[in-house]
């Protein structure tokens, strides 16, 4: 597609330099020799780099099959079809009404809810009255300077004022910890997945002619349980744990999973460490304003006599997280174009993932029960050795371990 665009992108230059210096065969000759060049696709591409009909480039190849001679005449005098605006004056104008409610969002348009595809207003028009075809009214459009357009991700909405303060402080608090040799991780619950025979988005490596079947519909009833991949990732070491849990994606699940990280792999690799920093988004069930997640967190830091800071990104933030592109993009990657029809299936998928930078993760199912709907009352908030920082003591606070 890239290079079908690079070659379009090549005529167009081309064309644009020599139009006005060719006559109509000179210009018809010329593109079916552009045709010819590239081979197969070769009339679409030249059609819709130029503006010239399909028929028009034929034409021109028939003529350079059958020999080119050197003429002045270019076609007999009123030969060729008349410009649609001699035949039906107003059309263009008319087309340009029809679209132009559509591009500023008039609801009184009769195309508004509608696909404006060019048949559609090919149909509009004809019931108006105008004798024209779809490749007509594509002709039109683009001699009217429209374009077909996806839709672009650009507005992000409003984004909190203090959002490149936090960005700088999670940082800072990083770098800090990293150089005191203290443990920083980035945690967060991967995409929830249903095991069974379901498609994945990829493709594998598979003998010809024989694609692995799986359901045509990805319809809840039909599968085994929902997989909850939740991940610790560890930011000096470059390795992870996964918790795989098959319940629910609860501030208990979450926090269960990052003590599984520190009893399997943390604990060994920072024999010396008084504290522990974990970032978070900003919602979920790590979200700053849960009381569960709090609570948890301080069970976990009285367990294992950790002083816990914990640092939340701004809301709407989450991929800066560096889980996000430091693991879960390499376990999607790992998983592409296979069914995950088992728990065990996921548990080993996500275990082998590797990358060339050194990447290793653990990953266990979990399957403990995570009921919802836990309320955690003010009276128990304020046991807690709750300590929040100067800075936006909401989305940065610390849980000292209380006395056992």
């Amino acid at each position: 597609m890239k290079r079908n665009t690079d070659v379009e992108a090549t005529i167009v230059g081309k064309f644009v330099v020599m139009e006005p210096l060719l006559d109509e065969r000179a210009r018809r000759l010329w593109a079916a020799a552009e045709s010819v060049a590239i081979g197969y696709g070769g009339d679409a591409l030249v059609s819709a780099a130029t503006g010239l009909a399909r028929e028009t480039i034929r034409n021109g190849r028939r003529e350079l099959a059958q020999g080119v001679e050197a003429t002045g005449r270019i076609r007999r005098p009123g030969a060729g079809r008349p410009d649609i605006e001699e035949t039906q004056p107003g059309v263009t104008e008319a087309l340009d009404l029809l679209v132009e409610p559509l591009t500023r969002g008039d609801p009184m348009s009769p195309l508004r809810w509608t696909c404006k595809s060019r048949a559609k207003l090919a149909a509009a028009l004809t019931a108006d009255g105008w004798r024209v075809s779809s490749t007509t009214v594509g002709h039109l459009l683009h001699a009217l300077g429209y374009r077909l357009q996806a839709l672009r991700k650009t507005q992000e909405g409003t984004s909190h004022p203090d959002r490149n303060a936090q960005f700088e402080h999670i940082n800072a608090a990083a770098a800090t910890f990293l150089q005191r040799q203290q443990p920083v991780i980035s945690v967060d619950t991967k995409k929830k997945e249903l095991v069974g025979a379901f498609k994945t988005a990829g493709r594998e490596w598979q003998p010809t002619g024989t694609p692995e079947p799986v359901r045509v519909h990805d319809f809840p009833g039909d599968a085994i349980g929902k997989a909850i991949p939740y991940g610790v990732y560890d930011m000096a070491r470059n390795e992870a744990w996964v918790s795989v849990g098959r319940d629910h994606d609860t501030p208990a699940f979450a926090v269960a999973s990052i003590r599984q990280w520190w009893m399997m792999m943390g604990r060994a690799a920072y024999p010396q460490a008084t504290d522990l920093l974990i970032t978070a988004d900003a919602g979920g069930s790590n979200g700053y304003r849960s009381r569960t997640w709090k609570q948890e967190v301080q069970r976990l830091a009285d367990d294992l006599r950790l002083v816990i800071h914990v640092s939340h990104f701004p809301p709407g933030t989450s991929k800066w997280n560096k889980i996000e592109h430091r693991l879960f993009c390499h376990i999607t990657e790992n998983w592409r174009g296979r069914p995950l029809r088992t728990f065990e299936t996921v548990v080993d998928l996500i275990g082998h993932t590797r990358t060339a930078a050194g990447l290793r993760v653990k990953a266990k199912l979990d399957k403990r029960r995570y009921p919802t709907g836990r309320v955690v009352t003010r009276a128990e908030m304020r046991d807690l050795a709750l300590h929040p920082h100067v800075f936006h003591g909401d989305w940065n606070y610390e849980l000292r371990p209380r006395p056992s």
